[in-house]
This record gives structure tokens, C-alpha cells and sequence, in this order.
């Protein structure tokens, strides 16, 4: 799939790039733009939380940037990780650290990718209000996922090598199981709540390039705005499936089927938007990103 902001150019430089959790999907999106832009970039799968076979890793490679694209999210949904705690555990919190700790001791930055669902609408932060800032404490514990998500980033903020960045629901040029919009495709009902979203196409060179610049620290990573359930699949029919049809049912309804709660929030982007001026991008309204998302697509044959 061709990416955003690769354009075939032979832009390679001396970073030598090591991503975790190399066979996962946002892994394999983000390897592909890099292998794009001829860089020289390594995948491995070993385990986060296995220190000694880290620092060997790392000894092996001897990069100079770590992506961070492994964890648990639980397979279907997060519901699984309320039955697997422990696996939780082992590897969003004591492997996340501890793959951040060898790189700070190797002089390595380390680009976390995280979460933002640990957030939830209240008064100060209704729906179509003010959205969190990266400053914000998380307000979200409904599921184990998201309460080990927000406890381990607070540690990260410690070291000084280490970026985070908030992806939420995030959404492929595809329809890859992980996808949001594959997800809620095949559900029977929906909710219809606006949310961020991150759509990989326009935010994946932008991780790239605050790796690559060293910046550190907290960047919710997504699209600007909030974009409902039910508008984001009215785009998916207008563009890539014209026959297809879905229903809704409230929060309530919706509770009652799940293990676990789920997070529904708008994150504040400006910070980054902010910052990817100063690299002559600009990142595109949710709904802007979502129609030119389907447009691609619909003009690669996905259906």
C-alpha cells in the first residue's frame, strides 16, 4: 500500500531502525515506509519482558531508534484481557518498561506506541467540547487494558529517551481484522458515539519523523476532531460498499454483551498538528482523512 509522505524518494538516512512486535499490523504499515524511503530498518518478536534476550537484541542490531508496536490488546477485543490478567501484566507493563529501560541504558530513543483510551466524556469533556490534552490524568479505568495502559505511561514519562504516542481506534488503507472500520463493519449493532481516530495512512510518517528528530515525551496521535460511528460508516457505503447497512443500540444496551467498558473520548491533537508544521505537513480532519481513506480503497479494489 502505497503511504503518505513517501513518494518514492530515496530519503534514507543513518538511523538504523529496530521495531517491536514485528509481526503485527501497524508494525508491518510502518516497515513498509520505512523499507519505501530505503532505510535501514530491522523487525524482531522477541519478548519485551525477557530482559537478558532484549539487551542481546539491541546488542545485535545496534539501533539508534526503537519502535514500540507490541503489546496486548486481547484477540477479539479487550474483553480478554479481564481473563488474562497476569499475560497483561507481563507484557504492556513489565515488558513496555523494561524495553524502554534497555534503551535508555544503550542511549536509544524509544517511540512507545500507546493508547488513548484512557479517557472518558465527563462535564468538563463532553461530546463535540473540549478535547484531552496530553497533561490530562487519565479518567478511565473501565477495562484492565486500559488501566494498565494508563499506569504504565505515567512511569514512561520518566525517561528521558522515550516518546509516546496516543493512537485511538486506528484504521488501515484495508480491511484487516485489527482495523476499527473492519471491527465495526461486522458488528450486529453499533454505538454511535464521536471519538478520535487515527488513520495510519496520514499518521505513521509523522511518528517517523518525531523519532527521527528525537522529540520525546506525550503526542495523542490522532486525527483532529471526533468522528461518529455512524458517520464513519456512512463513508464506508458511499464509498467502498454501497449495499451495506448496520443498526445501532445505546450504551446501556451495549454494556450488557461486554466484559469490559470502553472508552469514549476526544483527544486534543493541536500539539502535534503543531509541531508537524514545523515539518511542512499537515494533518487532515478526521472526516477529510476518513472520505480520502475510502476513496483509496475503493480505487484499490477493496470491497
Amino acid at each position: 500500500m502505497a503511504q503518505n509522505g513517501t513518494d518514492g524518494v530515496n530519503n534514507a538516512s543513518k538511523n538504523v531502525f529496530l521495531i517491536w512486535g514485528g509481526e503485527g499490523w501497524v508494525a508491518g504499515h510502518l516497515k513498509e515506509i520505512l523499507q519505501q524511503r530505503r532505510e535501514n530498518v530491522s523487525t524482531t518478536t522477541v519478548r519485551m519482558e525477557n530482559r537478558e534476550s532484549v539487551m542481546d537484541e539491541l546488542e545485535r542490531v545496534k539501533p539508534t531508534h526503537v519502535f514500540n508496536c507490541a503489546g496486548c490488546t486481547g484477540r477479539p477485543n479487550v474483553d480478554w484481557c479481564e481473563d488474562n490478567k497476569e499475560q497483561v501484566i507481563r507484557s504492556n507493563v513489565i515488558g513496555t518498561l523494561n524495553l524502554t529501560d534497555c534503551c535508555f541504558l544503550k542511549n536509544i530513543h524509544c517511540t512507545v506506541f500507546a493508547t488513548g483510551c484512557i479517557y472518558a466524556y465527563d462535564s468538563k469533556h463532553p461530546p463535540g467540547g473540549e478535547g484531552y490534552l496530553e497533561a490530562d490524568p487519565a479518567n478511565f479505568g473501565g477495562s484492565y487494558y486500559s488501566a494498565t495502559k494508563s499506569r504504565v505511561e505515567e512511569l514512561m514519562t520518566t525517561y528521558s529517551n522515550c516518546l509516546i504516542l496516543r493512537l485511538r481506534m486506528p484504521v488501515s488503507d484495508d480491511l484487516h481484522p485489527r482495523s476499527f472500520v473492519t471491527k465495526i463493519s461486522k458488528y450486529d449493532r453499533v454505538v454511535n458515539i464521536p471519538n478520535s481516530n487515527t488513520i495510519l495512512y496520514d499518521l505513521l510518517p509523522c511518528a517517523i519523523l518525531l523519532a527521527s528528530a528525537g522529540d520525546t515525551g506525550i503526542y495523542n496521535f490522532t486525527n483532529p476532531g471526533a468522528i461518529s460511528h455512524n458517520e464513519v460508516l456512512a463513508l464506508f457505503k458511499k464509498h467502498v460498499r454501497p449495499d451495506f447497512e448496520w443498526k445501532n443500540f445505546s450504551e446501556e444496551e451495549q454494556s450488557k454483551i461486554l466484559k469490559a467498558g470502553r472508552s469514549n473520548c476526544e483527544l486534543n491533537s493541536d500539539k502535534l498538528a503543531k509541531r508537524m508544521k514545523n515539518f511542512g505537513m499537515e494533518i487532515k480532519e478526521v472526516h477529510t482523512a476518513y472520505d480520502e481513506c475510502f476513496q483509496r480503497m475503493k480505487a484499490a479494489g477493496v470491497k
